[in-house]
């Protein structure tokens, strides 16, 4: 499954893969924590439920705390698929996909906000050059900006307008996910096991502690000492990887959302230390990363969408079971690939969802630095314009694939270069970005 990022850009295999899969292959196994384990002894964040509120929610809601859209069809038995975690009292508590989700969220928003107390600012820290060391660190970033460019052009071209530090670091990260993502969907994915994603991972820590393992780890390396990016978006895309090679049927939305948050929304959460905050926002800091995330579900889903029939071939149906038989499809009816009537209902309101996360993610756009946005936004349209033409192809995502005709691209980025020109100060908050 093809791992939706923030940037625009195709899934072609890069020749990086290959120096990952040899580092793969020659190193050894590394004892190494899973997600699961941090995040099922997190505490339950008070996030304005009520005492005994019940999980099952409704279709297409939105959860005014969380930036939540989507959940579960009315009318489902099915339950929750849910993480049970130790509260203050002692008391086991139920948390959904999207609290779990959000635990990560408040602590990436944690990070800047120590940041901003610290620094007073989200300037980079000064760069503490070694001897010989200044020329192969240029070098990596080069190379990064290069792949980037390669196979992420309309992306690229809007972090040209960005500072010259946060424009290296969003490539720096760009190479890192897009390599993560070729593990499991590139040309050597039948070679990939858990084990070697379990390395992939130690690979990972050693960056972070500074201990790059090639050129490109040196560019990441170097971005995340310079801004408050946090680890734990980059394991759970991993996880993510994981997840594709042991699971390919989603029982009910919450299942989906958290693997679309794994694979796509972790990358919002990364880019947004890097990308910044505008310094005249007055929107919550908590906000602008439910936004951030939300961009990435959006995408996600969009990806799923467009890839329906490209994914059964592969065995794959990343729809929710408990939504198809609400709408009278299973699995068959997918692998058959008939654009029938109970399709296209199915389909519209697949949609509609997809395009409430749309909604939810343009509020957190134009409170990003005023350089950061135009890149954004051209993501955000350009890829919501993907829902538009498999509604142009009467939703036969079967056998056509939905895409954005290059004269649509150029026309968009105009588009969205004006949008990034509006302000946070130029709109009134919304409650949640208040709160």
């Amino acid at each position: 499954m093809t791992v939706a990022l923030f940037w625009v850009g195709s899934a072609t295999p890069s020749t990086e893969v290959s120096n990952c899969l040899r580092f793969l292959d020659s190193t050894r196994v590394l004892d190494t924590r899973k997600f699961g384990n941090s995040r099922d002894r997190s505490l339950l964040f008070k996030l304005g439920y009520k005492k005994g509120r019940k999980q099952k929610r409704e279709s297409c809601s939105v959860n005014p705390d969380l930036g939540y859209l989507g959940g579960r069809s009315n009318g489902s038995k099915l339950p929750v698929i849910s993480s049970m975690v130790a509260s203050n009292a002692g008391e086991m508590t139920v948390l959904s996909s999207e609290e779990m989700v959000y635990n990560v969220v408040l602590k990436q928003a944690a990070l800047v906000k120590k940041a901003l107390k610290s620094r007073g600012d989200l300037d980079v820290k000064p760069d503490v050059v070694l001897p010989g060391t200044l020329s192969l660190l240029s070098e990596a970033y080069d190379r990064c900006g290069e792949v980037c460019a390669e196979y992420a052009k309309t992306f690229y071209l809007g972090t040209l307008l960005m500072t010259p530090e946060r424009r290296r670091a969003i490539w720096a990260i760009y190479v890192w996910c897009r390599r993560t993502d070729e593990l499991v969907d590139g040309p050597n994915a039948s070679h990939i096991t858990p084990t070697a994603l379990d390395r992939w991972e130690a690979r990972l820590e050693d960056l972070f502690q500074g201990r790059p393992f090639d050129m490109m780890d040196a560019a990441l390396a170097d971005t995340v000492g310079k801004f408050p990016v946090d680890i734990q978006p980059f394991k759970d895309m991993i996880e993510g990887m994981r997840m594709d090679l042991r699971k390919s049927r989603y029982q009910n939305f919450d299942e989906l959302y958290l693997y679309c948050y794994y694979v796509a929304g972790t990358v919002g959460l990364m880019s947004v230390p890097v990308m910044g905050i505008a310094p005249e926002s007055q929107a919550s800091t908590e906000s602008v990363y439910n936004a951030a995330l939300a961009l990435g579900i959006a995408n996600q889903l969009t990806n799923i969408l467009r890839d329906v029939g490209e994914d059964a071939r592969r065995g794959r149906i990343y729809l929710p079971q408990d939504e198809l038989v609400l709408a009278g499809l299973s699995d068959d009816d997918i692998f058959a690939g008939k654009v029938t009537d109970k399709w296209r209902s199915f389909m519209k309101n697949q949609i509609k969802r997809a395009r409430m996360f749309f909604d939810e993610a343009e509020k957190g756009v134009t409170e990003l630095s005023a350089a950061s946005r135009w890149p954004v936004w051209a993501s955000l349209l350009l890829y919501r314009q993907i829902l538009d033409e498999i509604e142009a192809n009467d939703y036969n995502n079967f056998t056509k694939r939905a895409y954005v005709r290059k004269t649509k691209k150029i026309v968009a980025l105009p588009v969205a270069y004006a949008k990034s020109l509006i302000s946070p100060t130029s709109r009134e908050p919304s409650v949640l970005e208040k709160t």
